[in-house]
């Protein structure tokens, strides 16, 4: 059965099998090895034929024939691209030339394969003899000649050069054309001119031989002009010279000559055959004169040196005197040193004398006054047969007389310290020479150039009075004038200061007003005051214009005690006081409050003693009086003493003592109460008792201890009795102070 398949699917599957055949090709294809080889060698000479054959060494599989692309390299750049099946491939250079030396080499692709060989060095030595022709061999002086240089065949970047043998004619330089022509104008007599050539191969000039040599024969044009001068080539000022130019042209094929007269770098004239050039001689007009004839492009000279000498010679301007100040008369001669006596008199020669281009009279004198009026720039001009000279322009000036010098300082002047004085003038002629003067006596001296520039002189002064001592003297060419006296301020260093402290610092007590005075010697105002406090720490600041300053501390308090200092200073210095200690003591009350205090306290220790000392003396006297008799003891739960009485015996805190009672008087009955016997004279044992732990006298608040006394009625009485002060101690005295005087 027959299928029938259409177009469209026809073509998809050839493209398919195609691409399918050419990548299994591909895939099975490898480039092993591309060598170059040179043929017939890697040296050869100019005229070989050279083929570059490149070789590959491909493995591929059964059945593919794989297309193989050849590229060719020279120095790098690409020659040109082949493709074809076969494994080799041939570049041809036929008829080297030097220009085709170079490094070689190829390259092999395959799809995306490639490989290049190594590079090969091909030298072609020799160069082309070039061939040199002319258009015609016999020419005119100032004709031009055709020549043309051809090398054939010849490449690369080439120079070619025509010369004469002796210097370069023309060069034509980096040509890639193996022809050049030039037209050349060449000079008379007969020139032999060749060709040759120059390449640039591996960085060095390669030159070729010389071409043939070609000898042109070149007729000289006779247009040498003759030049001639009337009267002579010697002549004086004034004389008149006529300049003659002329050629021969009877040999000459063309008569279309022109004839030029030339004195240096100035043409005279430009038709000099056909007129003479006439000219009344001057002193400058010395030198050469040239005459110069063309035709075509050939031209020829003459030259004569012609000398003038001098009529007479330049007037000379001359101020008498040559400086003078304003007011003073001056003189302006005009004179010359030599004239030609063969052609004038002295008396010929007349004189003018200009100022600022107008005369001021005709001779050779003149007298003025020096001033304003007179400055500006003279001239003098003498004549005589026609021939004017004229002198150089002088500038005359009027010497100004210097001005009174204005004497000044630069910046403050401190007394001890060295300053800048200046001096200057507003005006005078300079140079100016100012003197420094102190009373009359020349310190130093300044040569000053410039009227801007001032003269500074280093002084110093000990007194302030010292300043108005010193003057400035300025001085031009005999001309002086002195300054005013110096009278600026001079600041006086600050001495050191003097604190005093209001009241005096052992009289200072709490709550009283301070007053901190800082006093100096000596300073120029303003000056500034700080005080200091006794932590070092400023407390007030003051400028003024007197020498002292104050600060009140009110209502001061014990931590005002310190150490206090001022510092005083000025525009030149700054100096600190001596340290003053403040106390602050307490305030007069407290003292007297501490002072009654302990006035009592005295007292009350006197009273104590007092009592006690007599109490004891009157024990004393009872126990010699009485027998002691003792007494059984009694005990009393109740009492806080144990106490045994027998008659009006007593035991009080354990002790036993013996003293003598007087009756009692209003008061002791008022403390003790009433009794019923008269004057009853009392005597009292104390015998030591046993002492009960659990009674224990109670001692309280200010010392007072309570004990019971029985009278004979059995009435038991209690009696307070003041403690032995001398059981208080320091501490308690300064507690007591302390709470009654709570601000100490």
């Amino acid at each position: 059965m027959w299928v029938k398949i259409q177009p469209s699917l026809k073509i998809g599957t050839f493209l398919f099998l195609f691409l399918f055949t050419s990548e299994e090709a591909c895939a099975e294809s490898v480039i092993k090895s591309v060598q170059l080889f040179i043929h017939p060698r890697n040296e050869v000479e100019r005229g070989t034929n050279v083929s570059l054959k490149c070789q590959a060494e491909v493995s591929h599989g059964p059945g593919s024939h794989p297309k193989y692309k050849y590229k060719f390299y020279k120095d790098f750049h690409a020659l040109n691209t082949d493709q074809t099946s076969s494994t080799d491939h041939l570049y041809s250079i036929p008829d080297a030339r030097m220009a085709h030396s170079g490094k070689y080499k190829c390259a092999v692709v395959i799809e995306e394969q490639t490989m290049e060989s190594s590079a090969k060095d091909l030298t072609v030595k020799g160069l082309q003899t070039p061939v040199l022709t002319v258009d015609k061999l016999k020419l005119r002086e100032g004709d031009y000649v055709t020549a043309v240089c051809t090398v054939e065949g010849e490449m690369g970047d080439l120079t070619f050069v025509i010369s004469d043998g002796v210097e370069e004619l023309y060069i034509q330089e980096h040509t890639k054309s193996h022809r050049v022509e030039k037209k050349l104008a060449l000079t008379k007599g007969t020139v032999n001119i060749l060709c040759y050539y120059s390449i640039n191969f591996r960085s060095k000039i390669k030159r070729s031989n010389d071409s043939n040599v070609i000898s042109l024969d070149i007729q000289e044009l006779e247009i040498n002009p003759n030049i001639k001068v009337n009267p002579s080539t010697n002549v004086i000022e004034g004389d008149l010279i006529t300049f003659s130019c002329s050629v021969d042209t009877t040999y000459q094929r063309n008569s279309d000559i022109k004839i030029s007269l030339i004195h240096g770098y100035t043409t005279l004239s430009l038709n000099m055959t056909q007129t003479d050039y006439k000219v009344s001689a001057k002193a400058n007009d010395s030198g050469e004169y040239e005459c110069i004839s063309r035709l075509g492009g050939v031209s020829k000279s003459s030259a004569v040196n012609i000398t003038v000498n001098e009529l007479f010679s330049m007037p000379d301007l001359r101020f008498n005197p040559a400086e003078v100040f304003e007011g003073k008369p001056f003189t302006i001669s005009c004179q010359i040193n030599s004239f030609a006596s063969e052609r004038i008199q002295m008396d010929d020669i007349r004189y003018s004398i200009f100022h600022d281009k107008i005369p001021v009279t005709n001779s050779s004198r003149y007298r003025g006054t020096a001033g304003k009026v007179s400055n500006g720039k003279y001239i003098c001009v003498a004549e005589a047969k026609g021939i004017i000279k004229k002198s150089r322009r002088e500038l005359f000036e009027a010497k100004v007389l210097v001005s009174k010098p204005e004497i000044s300082v630069d910046g403050p002047v401190i007394m001890n310290e060295s300053f800048w004085i200046h001096c200057h003038s507003d005006y005078g002629s300079l140079p100016i020479i100012y003197t420094l003067k102190r009373n009359n006596i020349t310190l130093n001296s300044i040569n000053v150039s410039d009227l801007h520039e001032k003269a500074r002189f280093l002084a110093m002064i000990s007194t302030p009075s010292d300043i108005s001592s010193y003057m400035c003297e300025a001085e031009n060419n005999g001309s002086s004038k002195m300054s005013e006296r110096l009278h600026v301020t001079v600041i006086v260093p600050v001495g050191k200061p003097l604190l005093t402290v209001i009241p005096v610092p052992g009289n200072i007590e709490e709550g009283s007003d301070v007053t901190l005075i800082c006093n100096i010697p000596k300073g120029s105002p303003p000056i500034s005051f700080s005080f200091y406090g006794g932590s070092g720490t400023e407390i007030y600041r003051t400028t003024v214009q007197s020498n002292s300053s104050s600060y009140d501390l009110s209502a001061v308090k014990r931590q005002h005690s310190g150490n206090y200092y001022c510092e005083a200073n000025n525009q030149a210095n700054a100096l600190k006081s001596d340290t003053v200690t403040v106390e602050v003591s307490l305030a007069k009350w407290k003292m007297a409050l501490i002072a009654v205090f302990c006035m009592l306290l005295v007292a009350l220790l006197v009273l104590f003693i007092v009592k006690h000392f007599k109490a004891k003396r009157g024990k004393r006297e009872m126990a010699a009086k009485l027998s002691i008799k003792p007494a059984s003891p009694k005990s009393d739960d109740s009492l806080t003493h144990d106490t045994h009485y027998s008659d009006h015996t007593v035991v009080v805190n354990n002790k036993e003592s013996v003293w003598s009672e007087r009756p009692p008087d209003v008061s002791d009955q008022d403390s003790l109460g009433s009794t019923n016997e008269g004057d009853v004279e009392y005597t009292e044992v104390v015998h030591p008792q046993p002492v009960d732990p659990t009674r224990i006298p109670l001692k309280k608040g200010s010392g007072t201890v309570y004990s019971e006394l029985q009278t004979a009625q059995g009435a038991i009485e209690h009696v307070n009795h003041v403690s032995d002060l001398n059981s208080l101690t320091s501490y308690d005295l300064i507690s007591i102070l302390s709470i009654l005087l709570p601000d100490l």
